[in-house]
């Protein structure tokens, strides 16, 4: 897919890994629903680490992505519900890690509780595949 990500000028320039913009040529849409860090077996991954939380929940992600036929660089938007926003630079981080420097847009909203106590953000995604 053909996706063209910038930070307009007069914006200010994002801090976190995301970009303000992201066009993307005609594709199949794919909406992926909130993803948490809970396993197979319903288990939460890396109760009270954030970073952990996130690795995992990209790593969904990517499946459901690919499985769509796509890949992540096909991720155009992000949106993080978080209990907590201070976890946000540790998130970012390990964005970054995973998606390199190619970032989809990106909303984080702090939220009063996600589903189970011990999860700390749910992360839902779009990707538009060629």
């Amino acid at each position: 897919m053909a996706k063209t990500a910038f930070n307009p000028e007069g914006l200010p320039v994002p801090r976190g890994s995301y970009s303000l913009v992201n066009v993307a040529q005609p594709g199949r849409m794919v909406f992926i629903a909130g993803q948490t860090a809970s396993d197979h077996e319903g288990k939460v991954v890396g109760v009270g680490d954030a970073p952990a939380q996130t690795r995992f929940i990209l790593g969904k992600i990517q499946r459901a992505v690919e499985a769509a036929g796509g890949t992540m660089n096909d991720v155009v938007a992000l949106s993080v519900f978080t209990t907590d926003v201070r976890h946000h630079r540790d998130i970012n981080e390990t964005r970054r890690e995973v998606l390199g420097s190619k970032f989809p847009t990106s909303t984080m909203v702090q939220v009063v509780a996600l589903a189970r106590p011990e999860l700390l953000l749910e992360i839902n995604a779009i990707a538009v595949i060629s």
